[in-house]
């Protein structure tokens, strides 16, 4: 973890519960019943406005100088650069075979790269659909937080799942949590929902604010199904679903925790045992908790036992390139 230095400015007292307007943002968090020692959180904050490997716009960082500030000038962004590889359909896109292979990019640099490379104009500029970054979820999700952290302010990606994609269905999904200073807690954003996507899939919540339960974590999906309060089967994404699932979300969450958000389809550790034993369930309901307490332990526990830190390129088992609807 990084140097505990960050630095939490006086709020006016907007976003502040009643009598706390005259507090900073710590003072009033350390109020909060059962709230974390204050160090603790502002060296999480300060991790979380720092790139990692997988995050880091490399040769590419000035460019994120002419960026806007707020989260839904960025959103704009975004999505002016990135199409889901699964939704082109909707746009007359039709992916060659070199835009199929976008989505196994990986590093926030390479995403870039290939950005600029069909199209060299600032970020600003919204591409046109045949030019755009052909990615997943978690790209819109990378690319984001990527922006955010430049921009200073604490981001991550959540690995997980949506309720809105599919009827009474649990789908694969990665969003973007952001610390809002104001408020003084997370805020998940799903980077990805444009226009025509709310449109199509009938959302009527803010994509900017998720309400609770729109997006569940891999941590609350795994405590959900060992308590016995889901049918693991309506958790993943096309054929490939059930606890398993759940098991891969909740260890590719703790990695983007850690900085490390890899492809949604990389495997590594545990994920690729034949068959989870006594032990390792032990062990996933112990990330399960930490991830839910948002405790500083998981970091400790992800560094230290290899079974779940992961490498930048880990073995690649590739679902499906496609147009799928």
């Amino acid at each position: 973890m990084p140097g505990r230095c960050f630095v939490i400015q006086l709020l006016t007292g907007q976003g502040l519960p009643p009598g706390d307007a005259e507090l900073t943002l710590g003072e009033s968090y350390a109020k909060r019943e059962g709230a974390e020692p204050m160090e603790m959180l502002q060296s999480r904050l300060k991790f979380y406005t720092t790139q990692g490997v997988i995050s880091t716009p490399g040769k590419y960082g000035e460019l994120f100088d002419s960026l806007p500030n707020s989260v839904p000038e960025l959103v704009d962004v975004v999505q002016g650069l990135v199409l889901h590889a699964y939704w082109v359909g909707h746009y007359g896109v039709s992916l060659t075979e070199e835009q199929r292979e976008h989505a196994s990019a990986r590093h926030m640099e390479n995403i870039l790269a290939i950005i600029l490379n069909q199209d060299a104009a600032p970020l600003t500029v919204p591409r046109a659909h045949e030019k755009r970054f052909f990615g997943t979820c978690r790209d819109f999700s990378l690319l984001l937080t990527s922006a955010l952290r430049h921009k200073g302010i604490p981001a991550r990606c959540r690995c997980g799942f949506a309720r809105y994609f599919m009827p009474d269905s649990y789908e694969d999904h990665w969003i973007v949590e952001y610390w809002d200073e104001k408020e003084g807690n997370w805020v998940g954003v799903d980077a990805q929902l444009d226009g025509l996507q709310r449109e199509k899939l009938h959302i009527s919540f803010d994509p900017l604010r998720l309400p609770e339960g729109q997006f569940i974590s891999g941590a609350e999906a795994w405590k959900r199904w060992r308590a016995g309060e889901v049918d693991p089967n309506k958790f993943g994404i096309a054929d490939l679903r059930g606890y398993p699932f759940i098991f891969g979300n909740l260890i590719r969450d703790l990695a983007a925790l850690n900085k490390m958000e890899l492809l949604p389809w990389d495997l590594w550790g545990l994920m690729k045992k034949d068959k989870l034993d006594e032990s390792d369930y032990i062990l996933a309901d112990k990330i399960a908790d930490l991830i839910l307490a948002d405790s500083e332990e998981l970091f400790d526990l992800y560094e230290s036992n290899e079974d779940l830190k992961a490498s930048e390129c880990p073995v690649e088992l590739r679902l499906y390139s496609g147009e799928d609807n």
